[in-house]
């Protein structure tokens, strides 16, 4: 098993989003940072609000653009879905006390983790979603630890 293992799939649509969001789910386990990128509308909210939904959550799901976390429990995991696209400095990352949330306890998805580097920590998991012409997206999944990276060989599309 090799570390920084790629995968690249199609996603057709926002059904197709959620799809990848639900075949991930089963992989978290605390500990897990996830970060998330792309442009603005390119559906990592969405794949988020997917997540929970296959994880057993039935509330609401909001963006947490102004409260830069949402905190959530569900399948007895602490999820942490946060978005720093609104950090004028990295060092509010620190400023806001977010980094007790990495403790290796919960789950953090980390939307916009580039406006927090280089204090946002290592990733086991990117998920970077690049909009088509065509309105369709590709998602690019980069595992850079061990765990990660069996989770995209149970993903991977036989051969």
């Amino acid at each position: 098993m090799s570390l920084h293992r790629e995968l690249i799939l199609p996603l057709a649509d926002e059904n197709a989003t959620a799809a990848l969001a639900q075949r991930l789910a089963p992989c978290l386990a605390p500990g897990w940072v996830i970060h998330l990128v792309g442009p603005l509308g390119a559906g990592k909210t969405t794949f988020v609000r997917a997540m929970l939904r296959a994880l057993g959550h039935t509330g609401p799901v909001k963006s947490p653009t102004y409260g830069l976390v949402e905190p959530y429990t569900v399948s007895g995991l602490n999820l942490y879905h946060f978005d720093f696209y609104r950090f004028a400095t990295p060092e509010e990352f620190f400023g806001a006390g977010l980094d007790e949330y990495f403790d290796g306890t919960g789950v953090c998805l980390v939307e916009w983790p580039e406006k927090a580097a280089p204090h946002t920590p290592a990733p086991d998991l990117t998920l970077a979603l690049a909009p088509r012409p065509d309105g369709s997206r590709e998602a690019r999944l980069t595992a850079s630890t061990p765990r990660a990276s069996e989770c995209l060989d149970r993903l991977a599309p036989s051969r």
